[in-house]
């Protein structure tokens, strides 16, 4: 019985640590396909904005991206963090009207951009 009790503790806690990580199901999607292509861009970024349809993978992005924001992406994946990293230079630098209506719509109030402004400039991204 004790042998029991100790399998369904190991396996609460192995779940609970599975859900502190997003899904890496769609890690190896290419982003730079995406960055390219002003229509995949488009579809992305409408999903984001609630203005088109999403894909499934936009849909996972769609979910996590608030909770991202909050927790640094401390449940992120080192592939989503380079990818994050990627994505967010190429809005920045090429579609700053998309970056301002993202701000809009994810950050109204602007507490992440002060929150993550030191880290960056750190990284060489011009906010």
């Amino acid at each position: 019985m004790k042998a029991f009790i100790y399998i369904a503790l190991f396996a609460s806690i192995a779940v609970v640590m599975a859900q502190d990580k997003y899904t890496t199901k769609y890690d190896n999607i290419d982003v730079d396909e995406i960055l390219k292509s002003d229509r995949l861009f488009n579809n992305y970024f409408k999903c984001l904005m609630d203005t088109g349809k999403c894909t499934p993978d936009g849909r996972e992005l769609k979910k996590t991206l608030p909770d991202a924001l909050k927790t640094e992406c401390s449940k992120c994946s080192e592939k989503q963090r380079q990818s994050t990293d990627k994505v967010l230079r190429h809005i920045i630098d090429k579609k700053p009207e998309e970056w301002k209506q993202l701000q809009t719509k994810y950050d109204p109030e602007g507490i992440y951009l002060k929150k993550y402004q030191k880290q960056a400039e750190d990284a060489g991204i011009k906010l």
